[in-house]
């Protein structure tokens, strides 16, 4: 199966690592966090915190692979990407 890539403009690419930046920065929190015996509670928040900052991550980045990917494919005459995209989203409503 070939690879493909996504060629990402300047902005679009320093957005999601400021983005994915301040994920790992919680992290870091959250280990913090339980090395300092943190109650668990306080660390649950934080983790939920981090689920929310991926979802908005994973949505960024789902409305920009549509409006650039999917339609580049279907105005090729490529309807393979839909099924692509469907199995994508079965995959992130897990």
């Amino acid at each position: 199966m070939k690879c493909k890539v996504k060629h990402r403009d300047a902005a679009e690419k320093k957005k999601l690592m400021s983005r994915l930046n301040r994920i790992e920065g919680q992290i870091k929190g959250i280990k913090g966090m339980l090395e300092k015996d943190a109650y668990c509670p306080n660390i649950l928040i934080q983790v939920s915190a981090v689920n929310a900052a991926l979802n908005s991550f994973n949505k960024e980045l789902l409305a920009s692979h549509i409006q650039t990917c999917v339609v580049k494919h279907l105005r090729a005459g490529d309807e393979s990407v839909v099924d692509e995209l469907v199995l994508t989203l079965q995959k992130l409503m897990k």
